[in-house]
């Protein structure tokens, strides 16, 4: 007797064993990788929903890298990070040491926090400039790039071999032909349409190029679901670039789906590149097995310092056991007195960060949200809508951008401090990618990033809770589809 052409002793073999593997597979959800309990809670969900199919969607995606020490660089304690941490440590908690800028007395426990949580070094005396627009970044960039003597340091989470990674791509061959080393990092997911052979010329000349998380196999990539968002350029040691730019024509505006491309970028010079610089390395060393960078002077050149800005640059990742990312948002949040500005292409948190802005609005904070009108994934889309809706009731004022698409994550809270980076406010950025933000104490800076904010909001539409409330029942479906897998989108 068959069911559906299978021989039905074949059946009756299979569903208990699928019903086994799916109460093992929960166990260990439970018990082993210790989840938190939203997150558990959707596995759950799928496992019970699509039972074989679930199996599998885990080994991709559900995978927990918390206790694996994925980076490290031998030579790191020659860079003297770990004794200027100690001493930073001891005159953050001295009451008696003063800073240059009076506005920083205010976020000591801010800054001890990233001393402890994350390594971060409070780098003095930087230059920031900021880049909302992909043409203005990359054309600097690339006259940065030309002007290069020694080594450029590459990392993007997206790489497209369209119109501007071609010319990226070939401003940094020239480069290698004059002698410069050049080093390129990209992440396979996120330039799966990236191939070794379109950087040929490049490795020809003595260029490198490495890639995070590869496929061991083809198609096949078990660590899918922990991806390095982080972008990060480092040019002779002077010039630094982080924000949320990739490389690609769209983010110059020439996606026809999305229009005008709004983000937030920023070049800094000063020590805080000696920090990206780490970082860069950490990851490079993690992902080019070949060709380890070893410790050079060369890479952590004396600076000329001509800013005033305060910078902690903070990674964090799938790796750590806390979201130090997160926790810096978090604490900044608590730490407002008047004003709160997030521009965030996704904004899904989880219940301690809701809770926070929840608060602050309720405490008449001016907290104010930006995220975008146009989609480019849906149910991300559908469940920032749900968690945005939720905070109107507290008095949180919420603007949906209409010039295109923004893509900045950007806090700024009362003009005195600031966060740009790779860090979006969704459950990803905080858990699963790799991501790193500049944190930065500078009111002109923070006053900068304000008024673009400020301006921004001339092209977006105000979200009521009255118009929230008017939705159609085919949007409340979607936001609590959206809203019950936000855990793990």
């Amino acid at each position: 007797m068959e069911r559906f052409g299978v021989p039905i002793d074949i059946v009756l073999l299979f569903v208990p064993l699928f019903f086994f593997v799916n109460i093992l597979l929960a166990a260990v959800i439970i018990f082993i990788e210790r989840k938190d309990a939203s997150t558990t809670w959707a596995w759950l969900m799928i496992l019970f929903f699509i039972p074989f199919l679930g199996f599998i969607i885990y080994l991709f995606l559900g995978q927990n890298l918390s206790r694996r020490r994925l980076f490290h660089w031998d030579d790191i304690r020659k860079i003297g990070i770990e004794d200027a941490i100690a001493v930073q440590m001891k005159q953050v908690k001295d009451p008696a040491f003063s800073f240059s800028d009076p506005a920083i007395e205010h976020y000591r426990d801010l800054i001890y926090m990233h001393l402890v949580n994350n390594d971060s070094l409070l780098t003095m005396n930087n230059e920031v400039d900021i880049y909302v627009d992909g043409a203005e970044k990359f054309n600097a960039l690339l006259k940065d790039i030309r002007e290069a003597k020694e080594f450029i340091h590459l990392q993007y989470y997206i790489f497209r071999n369209d119109n501007l990674g071609k010319k990226l791509i070939q401003a940094l061959v020239e480069k290698a032909k004059e002698g410069v080393k050049v080093r390129i990092l990209y992440d396979e997911l996120g330039s799966r349409r990236l191939r070794r052979k379109n950087f040929s010329e490049l490795v020809a000349n003595g260029g490198e190029v490495g890639v995070f998380f590869p496929s061991k196999l083809a198609l096949i990539n078990l660590r899918l679901n922990y991806r390095n968002h982080r972008k990060l350029v480092n040019i002779d040691g002077q010039i630094g670039y982080i924000g949320g730019f990739n490389v690609g024509d769209e983010y110059l505006g020439l996606n026809d789906k999305f229009g005008y491309w709004r983000d937030t970028h920023l070049r800094i010079q000063g020590p805080a590149v000696d920090v990206m610089q780490t970082r860069f390395i950490l990851d490079w060393n993690q992902a080019s097995k070949q060709y380890h960078i070893h410790y050079e002077k060369r890479y952590f050149p004396k600076k000329q310092l001509s800013g005033k800005a305060a910078v902690q640059i903070v990674s964090s990742g799938p790796d750590s056991e806390w979201e130090q990312v997160k926790q810096g948002y978090i604490k900044m949040i608590m730490a407002a007195k008047d004003s709160i500005y997030i521009q965030t292409p996704y904004f899904i948190p989880d219940q301690s960060l809701l809770d926070a802005l929840r608060i602050a609005a309720l405490s008449g904070k001016d907290v104010r949200i930006m995220i975008p009108d146009k989609p480019d994934h849906p149910f991300i889309y559908w469940a920032t809508l749900s968690h945005v809706g939720e905070l109107l009731k507290a008095g949180v004022k919420v603007y949906i951008y209409k010039n295109g698409f923004i893509h900045a994550k950007m806090l700024v809270v009362d003009r005195e401090i600031n966060s740009v980076g790779t860090a979006n406010i969704d459950i990803r950025s905080f858990k699963l990618n790799f991501e790193v933000n500049a944190f930065i104490y500078d009111v002109d800076v923070s006053e900068k990033l304000a008024a673009y904010f400020e301006k921004d909001m001339k092209f977006s539409m105000r979200l009521t809770q009255d118009m929230y409330q008017k939705r159609s029942r085919r949007i409340r479906f979607k936001e609590s589809i959206s809203r019950l897998l936000s855990p793990i989108l």
